[in-house]
């Protein structure tokens, strides 16, 4: 299975990179992801409970936000600890196939799309722990402060896990591409772009008005709130959403930003016409499918340039061309062209005297030389025959100087035969007129192909010029047709009844003083 191409260098990392290496960078950054995740939460409750909300009078307040300090402290550590073990355990099957550098099996690769959900539901279960020890210290104290302070600690389990969301995803992009290089993405198996979205509006605005909401809440129902605690608060909450919501909106956009950038890169390279291009998909949501979309629709288009190309080579370019272009109707159209034909002499003998792969590397040496000269010419090989070859100047594009060509073609091929491949010799033979071209065959196999009386004249002149000294004949039609220049370079014969043809033909020979041109 071909590898994707690079197109964007993966966070923390190369897309080539070792299974072993991203393991080790898996170990080394996960327990500072995850630290910063919970440090970033237990911020956000210590901002909401000094500054924010109004706690309730209870009596013995010192003594409570001196157990609330505590406890905050010790959960903190846990939550921490615990995070990092239970996140390196739940994922240690994944780390295990990336140091063995092998192909994840079905149920590897899904933990790996859904690692970050994991590690997401390890701290949203921390923190649910928290709300209800919480919840339980502050109710020796008062209902009231209970109350208050499990919300706060909810918000800042929301906090926590959204950014341990965020924040593993996109650590663990090299894991996701490397299993979906082996395996594509068939479905959606993460969140997406409107959860992602949804996360980073809770935590840079959700949160901060939700604290401005309670403080609404706390001075209708009572609470003593002076115009010092609302600025305090407003100061507090609009740091909060400056920069927890700048650091989740961050991490959102760009985990929305870089799947489609490297979609753009990469058809950036198709449209200057590199169809190898193809994107590592590193999201398990619907944007890893648009990425997977591409890279099939790349593969796609490299297929049918790949058909493209060798269409071309089987009936020419010019063909290929004009049958994308126009279709591939039946039946065709008469034009005024020319035809070159040319045949090896001692065929037979040649195939009996030497071994079969001999034989196809001095046909290949022969075939090679004419079709660079044909289409230097601007004519096109309309088909081999065994170890012959015909060649048409006019069809399907018309040409004002098909005989010129033609002319040119047949007197250049001598030459460069005698002095390329001097064990072979052919005969060559030059005609021109009306022919009729188009598809010939059945609708479900049919060529391209020119039919006329001209085809079978060249192919009886090539007869007669296999005995030839120069073993080059036309007509005098043809050299009739072409323009001053190139008719001097040839001279009119004698006229030769040619076998299957009502009318004799008067030969024409190149000038053995002509210049090739």
């Amino acid at each position: 299975m071909r590898r994707p191409r690079p197109i964007r260098r993966l966070v923390d990392g190369r897309p080539d990179d070792s299974g072993r290496t991203i393991s080790r960078r898996l170990t080394l950054l996960m327990a500072p992801a995850i630290t910063l995740a919970n440090a970033v939460g237990g911020t956000v409750v210590l901002l909401l409970a000094m500054f924010v909300v109004p706690l309730p009078d209870i009596g013995d307040q010192s003594t409570a936000l001196v157990a609330n300090f505590i406890a905050f402290g010790v959960f903190l550590g846990f939550a921490c600890a615990v995070g990092v073990v239970w996140g390196y355990r739940r994922l240690s099957p994944m780390r295990e196939w990336l140091r063995a550098d092998r192909k994840p099996d079905e149920d590897e690769q899904r933990l790996a799309l859904r690692a970050p959900r994991r590690i997401l539901l390890v701290n949203g279960f921390l923190w649910m722990l928290a709300v209800v020890v919480f919840t339980t210290v502050n109710f020796l104290f008062s209902s009231s402060l209970a109350l208050v302070v499990a919300i706060v600690v909810a918000l800042g389990g929301m906090t926590t896990t959204a950014v341990a969301y965020l924040i593993s995803e996109r650590l663990l992009r090299p894991v996701v591409a490397r299993a979906l290089s082996q395996r594509p993405l068939e479905q959606p198996v993460t969140a997406g772009i409107v959860p992602r979205a949804l996360a980073a509006w809770a935590l840079g605005t959700g949160v901060p008005v939700f604290g401005l909401v309670l403080v609404a809440i706390a001075s209708l129902s009572g609470f003593d709130v002076n115009e010092t605690q609302v600025a305090v608060t407003t100061l507090c909450l609009g740091a909060v959403s400056l920069a927890v919501g700048l650091l989740t909106t961050w991490q959102a956009s760009r985990g929305t930003a870089d799947p489609v950038m490297s979609v753009r890169e990469a058809l950036n390279r198709v449209e200057a016409g590199d169809f190898e291009a193809e994107v590592p998909v590193f999201d398990g949501s619907e944007l890893g499918l648009l990425q997977s979309g591409f890279n099939r629709m790349a593969s796609g288009l490299r297929e049918r340039e790949e058909i493209r190309e060798l269409f071309g080579r089987q009936v020419g370019s010019d063909v290929a061309k004009a049958a994308m272009e126009q279709g591939t109707e039946m039946g065709g159209e008469t034009r005024e062209a020319a035809v070159l034909f040319t045949d090896i002499v001692g065929s037979t003998s040649l195939a009996q005297d030497r071994p079969p792969h001999e034989v196809v590397e001095m046909l290949n040496e022969f075939f090679a030389v004419v079709v660079n000269v044909v289409e230097e010419q601007g004519g096109w090989i309309n088909k081999f025959e065994g170890d012959a070859a015909l060649a048409v100047f006019g069809a399907p594009i018309p040409l004002d100087d098909a005989a010129d060509r033609a002319l040119a073609a047949a007197r250049m091929l001598a030459e460069r035969l005698a002095e390329e491949v001097p064990d072979l010799t052919a005969g060559i033979g030059v005609s021109g007129g009306t022919v009729l071209a188009g598809n010939v065959g059945a609708e479900q196999r049919f060529e391209y192909t020119v039919i006329g009386d001209p085809v079978n004249e060249a192919a009886r002149l090539t007869e007669l010029a296999k005995d030839e000294d120069g073993h080059v004949l036309a007509s005098c039609e043809v050299v009739g047709q072409a323009g001053e220049e190139e008719a001097a370079r040839w001279e009119a014969g004698e006229e030769a009844e040619l076998r299957g043809r009502s009318q004799p033909t008067r030969l024409a020979r190149p000038q053995r003083s002509g210049s090739s041109g």
